[in-house]
Protein backbone atom coordinates (compact mmCIF):
# COMPACT_ATOMS: atom_id res chain seq x y z
CA UNK A 1 0.00 0.00 0.00
CA UNK A 2 1.40 3.53 -0.75
CA UNK A 3 2.87 4.87 2.11
CA UNK A 4 0.32 8.15 2.23
CA UNK A 5 -1.95 5.69 3.89
CA UNK A 6 -2.78 3.76 6.79
CA UNK A 7 -5.32 0.84 6.96
CA UNK A 8 -6.67 1.10 10.70
CA UNK A 9 -6.85 3.83 12.79
CA UNK A 10 -4.40 4.24 15.79
CA UNK A 11 -5.63 5.81 18.81
CA UNK A 12 -3.31 8.86 18.43
CA UNK A 13 -5.21 9.36 14.83
CA UNK A 14 -6.33 12.90 14.77
CA UNK A 15 -9.48 13.60 12.85
CA UNK A 16 -10.10 15.37 10.26
CA UNK A 17 -13.67 17.41 9.35
CA UNK A 18 -14.77 18.21 6.24
CA UNK A 19 -17.29 21.65 6.21
CA UNK A 20 -18.40 22.65 3.07
CA UNK A 21 -17.45 26.67 3.09
CA UNK A 22 -21.05 28.02 2.87
CA UNK A 23 -21.81 25.94 6.17
CA UNK A 24 -19.22 27.35 8.09
CA UNK A 25 -21.04 30.06 9.92
CA UNK A 26 -23.76 28.32 11.17
CA UNK A 27 -21.14 25.12 12.25
CA UNK A 28 -19.27 27.53 13.81
CA UNK A 29 -22.45 28.59 15.85
CA UNK A 30 -22.68 25.18 17.19
CA UNK A 31 -19.38 24.77 18.65
CA UNK A 32 -18.64 25.44 22.35
CA UNK A 33 -17.62 29.05 23.48
CA UNK A 34 -13.87 27.43 23.94
CA UNK A 35 -13.55 26.43 19.93
CA UNK A 36 -15.54 29.43 19.08
CA UNK A 37 -12.88 31.94 20.71
CA UNK A 38 -10.07 29.61 19.02
CA UNK A 39 -11.32 30.03 15.87
CA UNK A 40 -11.30 33.88 16.77
CA UNK A 41 -7.98 34.10 17.76
CA UNK A 42 -6.48 32.40 15.17
CA UNK A 43 -8.72 34.65 12.85
CA UNK A 44 -9.97 31.17 10.89
CA UNK A 45 -12.88 32.46 8.73
CA UNK A 46 -13.57 29.59 6.87
CA UNK A 47 -12.52 30.01 3.43
CA UNK A 48 -13.02 27.73 0.74
CA UNK A 49 -9.73 25.58 0.20
CA UNK A 50 -8.16 26.64 3.76
CA UNK A 51 -7.87 24.66 7.07
CA UNK A 52 -6.68 25.01 10.62
CA UNK A 53 -5.79 22.53 13.65
CA UNK A 54 -8.15 23.14 16.74
CA UNK A 55 -6.30 22.01 19.78
CA UNK A 56 -7.30 19.85 22.47
CA UNK A 57 -9.93 21.73 24.06
CA UNK A 58 -12.09 20.65 27.13
CA UNK A 59 -13.92 17.53 26.27
CA UNK A 60 -12.84 17.68 22.54
CA UNK A 61 -9.69 16.43 21.32
CA UNK A 62 -7.20 17.67 18.12
CA UNK A 63 -8.93 17.54 15.02
CA UNK A 64 -8.09 19.12 11.56
CA UNK A 65 -10.97 21.61 10.20
CA UNK A 66 -11.09 21.61 6.43
CA UNK A 67 -12.96 24.10 4.17
CA UNK A 68 -14.63 22.28 1.26
CA UNK A 69 -16.64 22.62 -1.78
CA UNK A 70 -20.48 21.69 -1.02
CA UNK A 71 -18.88 17.83 -2.47
CA UNK A 72 -15.92 17.34 -1.28
CA UNK A 73 -13.29 16.79 -4.62
CA UNK A 74 -10.20 15.46 -5.94
CA UNK A 75 -8.44 18.90 -4.47
CA UNK A 76 -10.24 18.64 -0.93
CA UNK A 77 -7.22 17.57 1.11
CA UNK A 78 -4.31 17.58 -1.79
CA UNK A 79 -2.88 20.79 0.28
CA UNK A 80 -2.86 18.50 4.09
CA UNK A 81 0.18 16.37 3.40
CA UNK A 82 2.63 19.14 3.39
CA UNK A 83 1.35 21.30 5.87
CA UNK A 84 -0.44 18.87 9.03
CA UNK A 85 2.54 17.72 11.27
CA UNK A 86 3.84 13.95 11.57
CA UNK A 87 1.24 11.35 12.18
CA UNK A 88 -1.57 9.72 11.38
CA UNK A 89 -5.17 11.28 10.47
CA UNK A 90 -8.83 10.42 9.64
CA UNK A 91 -11.91 11.58 8.31
CA UNK A 92 -14.40 11.99 10.72
CA UNK A 93 -17.58 11.42 8.35
CA UNK A 94 -18.18 8.66 5.73
CA UNK A 95 -18.50 10.25 2.05
CA UNK A 96 -20.01 8.44 -0.40
CA UNK A 97 -17.38 6.14 -3.04
CA UNK A 98 -16.85 8.79 -5.99
CA UNK A 99 -16.01 11.32 -3.18
CA UNK A 100 -13.98 9.36 -0.66
CA UNK A 101 -12.10 8.25 -3.79
CA UNK A 102 -11.37 11.07 -5.03
CA UNK A 103 -10.31 12.80 -1.33
CA UNK A 104 -7.73 9.74 -0.90
CA UNK A 105 -6.56 10.21 -4.58
CA UNK A 106 -6.05 14.03 -3.72
CA UNK A 107 -4.10 13.37 -0.39
CA UNK A 108 -2.06 10.72 -2.07
CA UNK A 109 -1.11 13.48 -4.86
CA UNK A 110 -0.18 15.78 -2.07
CA UNK A 111 2.47 13.55 -0.74
CA UNK A 112 4.26 13.90 -4.14
CA UNK A 113 8.06 14.93 -3.84
CA UNK A 114 10.58 14.66 -7.20
CA UNK A 115 13.66 13.52 -4.75
CA UNK A 116 15.96 12.29 -7.02
CA UNK A 117 18.45 14.46 -6.64
CA UNK A 118 18.20 15.43 -2.79
CA UNK A 119 21.32 13.86 -0.83
CA UNK A 120 18.52 14.18 2.04
CA UNK A 121 15.33 13.66 0.80
CA UNK A 122 12.65 14.06 3.70
CA UNK A 123 10.41 11.10 3.89
CA UNK A 124 6.40 11.54 3.61
CA UNK A 125 5.84 11.66 7.54
CA UNK A 126 1.68 11.93 7.39
CA UNK A 127 -0.54 9.14 6.82
CA UNK A 128 -4.23 9.00 6.17
CA UNK A 129 -6.28 5.90 7.13
CA UNK A 130 -7.86 4.98 3.95
CA UNK A 131 -11.77 6.43 3.47
CA UNK A 132 -14.38 4.04 4.40
CA UNK A 133 -15.99 3.89 0.57
CA UNK A 134 -12.73 4.35 -0.97
CA UNK A 135 -11.69 2.33 -3.62
CA UNK A 136 -8.33 1.86 -2.64
CA UNK A 137 -7.09 0.08 -6.17
CA UNK A 138 -8.38 2.91 -7.88
CA UNK A 139 -6.65 5.15 -5.47
CA UNK A 140 -3.07 3.43 -5.35
CA UNK A 141 -3.18 3.03 -9.57
CA UNK A 142 -4.08 6.85 -10.15
CA UNK A 143 -1.30 7.99 -7.87
CA UNK A 144 1.10 5.39 -9.23
CA UNK A 145 0.62 6.72 -12.69
CA UNK A 146 0.70 10.53 -12.13
CA UNK A 147 4.24 10.24 -10.31
CA UNK A 148 5.50 7.87 -13.47
CA UNK A 149 4.19 10.97 -15.67
CA UNK A 150 5.68 13.71 -13.13
CA UNK A 151 8.97 11.66 -12.45
CA UNK A 152 9.49 11.26 -16.36
CA UNK A 153 8.62 14.87 -17.24
CA UNK A 154 10.78 16.30 -14.21
CA UNK A 155 14.19 14.06 -15.10
CA UNK A 156 17.15 15.81 -16.87
CA UNK A 157 17.61 15.33 -20.33
CA UNK A 158 20.96 14.31 -19.24
CA UNK A 159 19.65 10.98 -17.77
CA UNK A 160 16.19 10.79 -20.00
CA UNK A 161 17.14 10.68 -23.61
CA UNK A 162 15.75 8.25 -26.21
CA UNK A 163 17.10 5.03 -24.69
CA UNK A 164 16.43 6.28 -21.25
CA UNK A 165 12.62 6.75 -22.15
CA UNK A 166 12.85 3.58 -24.04
CA UNK A 167 13.77 2.09 -20.97
CA UNK A 168 11.11 3.25 -19.07
CA UNK A 169 8.52 2.34 -21.41
CA UNK A 170 10.55 -1.18 -21.32
CA UNK A 171 9.65 -1.33 -17.61
CA UNK A 172 6.61 -0.77 -18.36
CA UNK A 173 5.31 -3.13 -20.95
CA UNK A 174 7.29 -6.33 -18.47
CA UNK A 175 5.44 -4.80 -15.74
CA UNK A 176 1.79 -5.95 -17.62
CA UNK A 177 3.22 -8.58 -20.03
CA UNK A 178 2.39 -5.88 -23.41
CA UNK A 179 4.28 -6.86 -26.06
CA UNK A 180 7.10 -4.13 -27.16
CA UNK A 181 9.77 -3.43 -29.93
CA UNK A 182 12.05 -0.22 -29.85
CA UNK A 183 12.83 1.00 -33.72
CA UNK A 184 16.07 2.74 -34.16
CA UNK A 185 19.28 2.60 -36.53
CA UNK A 186 18.80 2.23 -40.43
CA UNK A 187 15.51 0.67 -40.09
CA UNK A 188 14.27 4.16 -37.65
CA UNK A 189 15.17 6.03 -41.10
CA UNK A 190 14.15 3.84 -43.84
CA UNK A 191 11.08 3.59 -42.03
CA UNK A 192 10.23 6.33 -39.84
CA UNK A 193 12.67 9.33 -42.15
CA UNK A 194 11.08 12.08 -40.09
CA UNK A 195 11.56 10.80 -36.73
CA UNK A 196 15.04 9.89 -38.02
CA UNK A 197 15.87 13.53 -39.57
CA UNK A 198 14.71 15.82 -36.42
CA UNK A 199 17.01 13.27 -33.95
CA UNK A 200 19.87 12.23 -35.98
CA UNK A 201 21.76 15.66 -34.93
CA UNK A 202 22.04 14.60 -31.31
CA UNK A 203 24.50 12.32 -29.58
CA UNK A 204 21.72 10.22 -28.01
CA UNK A 205 20.07 8.22 -31.23
CA UNK A 206 16.53 8.65 -31.69
CA UNK A 207 13.82 5.33 -31.64
CA UNK A 208 10.41 4.93 -32.25
CA UNK A 209 8.79 2.60 -29.16
CA UNK A 210 5.85 0.56 -29.92
CA UNK A 211 3.90 -1.84 -27.61
CA UNK A 212 0.53 -3.67 -27.87
CA UNK A 213 -1.29 -5.12 -24.96
CA UNK A 214 -4.70 -7.03 -25.17
CA UNK A 215 -6.44 -9.27 -27.53
CA UNK A 216 -7.29 -8.11 -31.25
CA UNK A 217 -10.03 -8.86 -30.58
CA UNK A 218 -11.18 -6.32 -28.62
CA UNK A 219 -11.78 -2.38 -29.49
CA UNK A 220 -8.13 -0.98 -30.91
CA UNK A 221 -7.36 2.06 -28.89
CA UNK A 222 -4.14 3.62 -29.65
CA UNK A 223 -2.13 6.19 -27.76
CA UNK A 224 0.45 8.27 -29.68
CA UNK A 225 2.73 10.57 -27.61
CA UNK A 226 5.74 13.25 -28.64
CA UNK A 227 8.53 12.37 -26.90
CA UNK A 228 11.08 14.79 -27.61
CA UNK A 229 12.90 14.66 -24.73
CA UNK A 230 15.14 17.89 -25.17
CA UNK A 231 14.33 20.53 -27.61
CA UNK A 232 17.07 23.24 -28.63
CA UNK A 233 14.77 24.22 -31.43
CA UNK A 234 17.13 23.16 -33.37
CA UNK A 235 18.95 25.36 -36.20
CA UNK A 236 16.44 27.68 -35.22
CA UNK A 237 17.39 27.53 -31.75
CA UNK A 238 15.47 28.74 -29.20
CA UNK A 239 16.38 31.51 -26.66
CA UNK A 240 17.81 30.71 -23.38
CA UNK A 241 14.70 31.36 -21.65
CA UNK A 242 12.58 28.73 -23.83
CA UNK A 243 15.24 26.47 -23.53
CA UNK A 244 15.19 26.57 -20.26
CA UNK A 245 12.62 24.19 -19.28
CA UNK A 246 12.57 21.87 -22.30
CA UNK A 247 13.38 18.50 -20.71
CA UNK A 248 9.36 19.00 -20.47
CA UNK A 249 9.27 18.84 -24.58
CA UNK A 250 8.30 14.74 -23.73
CA UNK A 251 5.61 15.35 -21.56
CA UNK A 252 2.80 13.81 -24.10
CA UNK A 253 4.80 10.59 -23.90
CA UNK A 254 4.74 11.04 -20.07
CA UNK A 255 1.19 10.82 -20.33
CA UNK A 256 0.82 8.13 -22.86
CA UNK A 257 2.54 6.18 -20.74
CA UNK A 258 1.06 6.98 -17.40
CA UNK A 259 -2.50 6.71 -19.49
CA UNK A 260 -1.01 3.00 -20.56
CA UNK A 261 -0.53 2.22 -17.28
CA UNK A 262 -3.62 3.07 -16.16
CA UNK A 263 -5.89 1.11 -18.78
CA UNK A 264 -3.48 -1.61 -18.47
CA UNK A 265 -3.15 -1.96 -14.81
CA UNK A 266 -7.57 -1.30 -14.63
CA UNK A 267 -7.24 -4.33 -17.47
CA UNK A 268 -10.09 -2.49 -19.36
CA UNK A 269 -11.13 -4.79 -21.82
CA UNK A 270 -9.40 -2.89 -24.99
CA UNK A 271 -6.68 -3.75 -27.25
CA UNK A 272 -4.19 -1.37 -26.49
CA UNK A 273 -0.99 -0.35 -28.87
CA UNK A 274 1.05 2.84 -27.51
CA UNK A 275 3.33 4.53 -30.12
CA UNK A 276 6.33 6.82 -29.04
CA UNK A 277 8.77 8.59 -31.32
CA UNK A 278 11.69 9.46 -29.34
CA UNK A 279 14.00 12.25 -30.17
CA UNK A 280 16.17 14.69 -29.07
CA UNK A 281 16.11 18.02 -31.01
CA UNK A 282 19.77 18.96 -31.38
CA UNK A 283 22.32 20.77 -33.12
CA UNK A 284 25.45 19.69 -35.29
CA UNK A 285 26.82 19.21 -38.52
CA UNK A 286 23.94 16.51 -39.00
CA UNK A 287 21.21 18.58 -38.11
CA UNK A 288 18.09 19.18 -40.08
CA UNK A 289 17.77 22.38 -41.93
CA UNK A 290 15.15 25.27 -42.39
CA UNK A 291 14.51 25.14 -46.17
CA UNK A 292 14.72 20.94 -46.67
CA UNK A 293 12.31 18.78 -47.89
CA UNK A 294 11.36 15.98 -45.15
CA UNK A 295 10.03 12.41 -46.65
CA UNK A 296 7.75 10.85 -44.19
CA UNK A 297 6.16 7.64 -43.55
CA UNK A 298 3.19 7.92 -45.51
CA UNK A 299 4.96 9.72 -48.42
CA UNK A 300 3.79 12.98 -48.11
CA UNK A 301 6.50 15.54 -48.42
CA UNK A 302 7.09 18.49 -45.64
CA UNK A 303 8.63 21.41 -46.96
CA UNK A 304 10.45 22.87 -43.37
CA UNK A 305 9.66 26.16 -42.34
CA UNK A 306 11.11 26.19 -38.89
CA UNK A 307 13.02 23.25 -37.22
CA UNK A 308 11.44 24.67 -33.84
CA UNK A 309 8.50 22.63 -35.24
CA UNK A 310 9.44 19.58 -34.65
CA UNK A 311 7.36 17.81 -32.37
CA UNK A 312 4.55 17.63 -35.55
CA UNK A 313 7.46 16.23 -38.26
CA UNK A 314 7.91 13.37 -35.51
CA UNK A 315 4.02 12.76 -34.81
CA UNK A 316 3.51 12.42 -38.25
CA UNK A 317 5.30 9.67 -38.49
CA UNK A 318 4.06 7.64 -35.67
CA UNK A 319 0.41 8.89 -36.39
CA UNK A 320 0.76 7.27 -40.03
CA UNK A 321 1.88 4.24 -38.27
CA UNK A 322 -1.06 4.43 -36.04
CA UNK A 323 -3.48 4.76 -38.62
CA UNK A 324 -2.37 2.62 -40.75
CA UNK A 325 -4.63 0.00 -38.52
CA UNK A 326 -7.83 1.95 -38.76
CA UNK A 327 -8.47 2.43 -34.78
CA UNK A 328 -11.34 2.61 -33.05
CA UNK A 329 -9.84 5.64 -31.05
CA UNK A 330 -6.78 7.16 -31.94
CA UNK A 331 -5.21 10.03 -29.28
CA UNK A 332 -2.01 12.04 -29.67
CA UNK A 333 -0.87 13.89 -26.23
CA UNK A 334 1.94 16.39 -27.25
CA UNK A 335 3.39 19.89 -25.45
CA UNK A 336 3.07 21.00 -29.02
CA UNK A 337 2.73 24.68 -29.59
CA UNK A 338 2.75 27.72 -27.05
CA UNK A 339 -0.34 29.30 -29.39
CA UNK A 340 -2.49 26.96 -26.96
CA UNK A 341 -0.85 28.29 -24.03
CA UNK A 342 -1.12 31.93 -25.43
CA UNK A 343 -5.15 30.56 -25.98
CA UNK A 344 -5.87 28.95 -22.68
CA UNK A 345 -3.05 29.25 -20.26
CA UNK A 346 -1.15 26.59 -18.93
CA UNK A 347 -3.60 24.77 -16.77
CA UNK A 348 -5.94 23.99 -19.60
CA UNK A 349 -4.85 21.51 -22.28
CA UNK A 350 -6.32 22.46 -26.18
CA UNK A 351 -8.51 19.64 -27.33
CA UNK A 352 -8.71 19.11 -31.08
CA UNK A 353 -11.49 16.75 -32.43
CA UNK A 354 -14.07 16.68 -35.64
CA UNK A 355 -16.08 13.73 -33.53
CA UNK A 356 -18.42 16.41 -31.42
CA UNK A 357 -20.02 13.31 -29.15
CA UNK A 358 -16.51 12.16 -28.63
CA UNK A 359 -15.30 15.62 -27.97
CA UNK A 360 -18.09 16.10 -25.48
CA UNK A 361 -17.76 12.78 -23.66
CA UNK A 362 -14.05 13.70 -22.89
CA UNK A 363 -14.77 17.45 -21.55
CA UNK A 364 -17.40 15.70 -19.46
CA UNK A 365 -14.87 13.29 -17.61
CA UNK A 366 -12.26 16.04 -17.48
CA UNK A 367 -14.43 18.05 -15.21
CA UNK A 368 -16.35 14.56 -13.61
CA UNK A 369 -12.50 14.05 -12.40
CA UNK A 370 -11.05 17.48 -11.95
CA UNK A 371 -8.71 17.10 -15.16
CA UNK A 372 -10.63 19.74 -17.10
CA UNK A 373 -9.77 20.27 -21.16
CA UNK A 374 -11.10 22.52 -23.84
CA UNK A 375 -12.23 22.15 -27.47
CA UNK A 376 -10.64 24.48 -29.93
CA UNK A 377 -11.47 24.55 -33.60
CA UNK A 378 -9.81 22.04 -36.45
CA UNK A 379 -10.87 25.58 -38.57
CA UNK A 380 -9.82 23.81 -42.07
CA UNK A 381 -9.98 26.89 -44.01
CA UNK A 382 -6.86 27.69 -42.04
CA UNK A 383 -5.10 25.03 -44.01
CA UNK A 384 -4.15 27.58 -46.67
CA UNK A 385 -1.27 28.76 -44.36
CA UNK A 386 0.96 25.44 -44.23
CA UNK A 387 0.61 25.79 -48.28
CA UNK A 388 3.79 25.03 -50.08
CA UNK A 389 4.65 25.55 -53.69
CA UNK A 390 7.89 22.81 -53.52
CA UNK A 391 6.19 20.51 -51.19
CA UNK A 392 2.95 18.73 -50.16
CA UNK A 393 2.76 20.68 -46.80
CA UNK A 394 5.30 23.19 -44.36
CA UNK A 395 5.77 22.14 -41.17
CA UNK A 396 5.55 25.76 -40.15
CA UNK A 397 2.43 28.24 -40.81
CA UNK A 398 2.87 31.21 -43.04
CA UNK A 399 1.48 33.29 -40.36
CA UNK A 400 2.14 33.56 -36.79
CA UNK A 401 -1.42 33.17 -36.12
CA UNK A 402 -3.47 30.43 -35.09
CA UNK A 403 0.04 28.29 -34.17
CA UNK A 404 -2.26 25.75 -32.21
CA UNK A 405 -4.48 24.90 -35.13
CA UNK A 406 -2.70 24.98 -37.90
CA UNK A 407 -0.47 22.61 -36.07
CA UNK A 408 -3.63 20.06 -35.63
CA UNK A 409 -4.52 20.82 -38.87
CA UNK A 410 -0.52 19.55 -39.57
CA UNK A 411 -1.35 16.31 -37.77
CA UNK A 412 -4.66 15.92 -39.79
CA UNK A 413 -2.73 15.20 -42.97
CA UNK A 414 -1.09 12.53 -41.45
CA UNK A 415 -4.69 10.81 -40.17
CA UNK A 416 -7.36 8.95 -42.61
CA UNK A 417 -8.75 5.52 -41.65
CA UNK A 418 -9.20 6.29 -37.43
CA UNK A 419 -12.73 5.80 -36.71
CA UNK A 420 -12.29 8.33 -33.98
CA UNK A 421 -9.23 11.02 -33.80
CA UNK A 422 -8.42 13.29 -30.68
CA UNK A 423 -5.36 15.41 -30.71
CA UNK A 424 -4.34 16.98 -27.08
CA UNK A 425 -1.69 19.77 -26.70
CA UNK A 426 -0.90 20.25 -23.20
CA UNK A 427 1.77 21.96 -21.04
CA UNK A 428 2.43 19.08 -18.98
CA UNK A 429 3.79 21.50 -15.99
CA UNK A 430 3.28 23.51 -13.01
CA UNK A 431 4.52 26.84 -13.07
CA UNK A 432 3.83 27.58 -9.36
CA UNK A 433 2.80 24.60 -6.72
CA UNK A 434 -1.27 24.57 -5.49
CA UNK A 435 -2.38 22.04 -3.55
CA UNK A 436 -1.63 18.35 -4.89
CA UNK A 437 0.28 20.41 -8.01
CA UNK A 438 3.97 20.65 -6.96
CA UNK A 439 5.70 22.91 -9.15
CA UNK A 440 7.25 20.95 -11.92
CA UNK A 441 5.68 17.85 -14.77
CA UNK A 442 2.17 17.39 -14.27
CA UNK A 443 -0.27 14.34 -15.90
CA UNK A 444 -2.68 16.69 -17.52
CA UNK A 445 -5.51 15.07 -19.56
CA UNK A 446 -4.48 11.86 -18.23
CA UNK A 447 -7.09 11.27 -15.68
CA UNK A 448 -9.75 13.06 -18.45
CA UNK A 449 -8.39 10.46 -20.94
CA UNK A 450 -8.79 7.58 -18.86
CA UNK A 451 -12.19 8.05 -17.61
CA UNK A 452 -13.60 8.88 -20.94
CA UNK A 453 -12.07 5.11 -22.65
CA UNK A 454 -13.09 3.23 -19.55
CA UNK A 455 -16.88 4.75 -19.77
CA UNK A 456 -16.64 4.07 -23.62
CA UNK A 457 -15.26 0.86 -23.50
CA UNK A 458 -15.21 -0.16 -20.01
Amino acid sequence: MNDAFAKRRAGTAVPISLIPAEEFSSWRRKQSKAVRNWLASCGYDGRRGTHTLIPAVGAHRERVIVSTEAVPDLWSLADLPGRLSRGTYFLDADLDAPSATAVAIGWGLGTYRFARYLSRAKKNSTRLVVPKNADLAEVERQIASVFLVRDLINTPAADLGPPELAAAARQLAKDYAAKISVVSGPTLEKQFPAVHAVGRAAAKAPCLIDFVWGSRSLPKVTLVGKGVCFDTGGLNLKPAQGMRSMKKDMGGAAVTLGLARLIMDAGLPVRLRVIIPAVENNVSGDAYRPGDILRTRKGLSVEIGNTDAEGRLVLADALALADEESPDLLVDSATLTGAARVALGPDLPALFCDDAEFAEQLMNAGRDVSDQLWRLPMWTLYRRMLDSPIADINNAGSSGLAGAITAALFLKEFVDHAKVWAHIDLYGWNDDARPGRPRGGEAMAMRALFEVIRRKYG
